[in-house]
């Protein structure tokens, strides 16, 4: 089995012995994404940019779980809707480039004004 695949069936065995399919809707998923996400921020928090790129292992390893648990339910909602992530992403990608063009963009943090 793909290991797309296998965590996909994997996070849908975990919830369904639970009986947590009910309580997983898009909205609810959503809202524990943004919950996961900030667990995210916190560990950065206060951070030197320095000390953000060279995590000591305690919270490279939470920082992991907390990824993972984001990605889990990022994943929930794009299968509920029936969106391929890899393929979205792509997809946006294209769209960035064309929005961010290189050429315009070097070593840019401000997004360029729309008219």
């Amino acid at each position: 089995m793909e290991r797309r695949e296998l965590l996909k069936k994997r996070i849908y065995d975990f919830a369904r012995e639970r009986r947590w399919e009910r309580f997983h809707t898009p909205k609810n998923l959503a809202m524990a994404m943004v919950k996961e996400a900030a667990e995210v921020v916190e560990i950065f928090q206060w951070l030197t940019p320095a000390q953000s790129r060279r995590l000591p292992p305690a919270a490279r390893a939470a920082l992991a779980d907390e990824l993972a648990d984001t990605f889990i339910y990022l994943s929930k909602i794009a299968d509920a809707h029936g969106i391929d992530l890899i393929e979205a992403s792509l997809a946006k990608m294209d769209k960035n480039a064309l929005k961010y063009p290189a050429a315009l963009n070097q070593g840019r943090v401000v997004k360029p004004r729309r008219r």
